[in-house]
């Protein structure tokens, strides 16, 4: 059995570990996500817009 990889639609380099994808294009996206970035980066399971950390980037816990 073969694993298949999804390939981001789009990259996009965020300042915050913690953010919001509704996959824009107003109606024509999808329910608003909130994903946290662990490592370096994560994928929306909707979309597949990679978001990236920035290197000099907070970790997004100042609520």
């Amino acid at each position: 059995m073969t694993a298949t990889i999804t390939a981001p639609t789009e990259t996009i380099h965020v300042d915050d570990a913690v953010l919001a994808c509704d996959g824009g294009d107003g109606a024509l996206g999808h329910p608003r996500v909130w994903l946290r970035i662990v490592d370096k980066q994560v994928m929306c399971p909707y979309c597949s817009r990679q978001y990236v950390l920035n290197e000099v980037a907070g970790h997004g816990g100042g609520h």
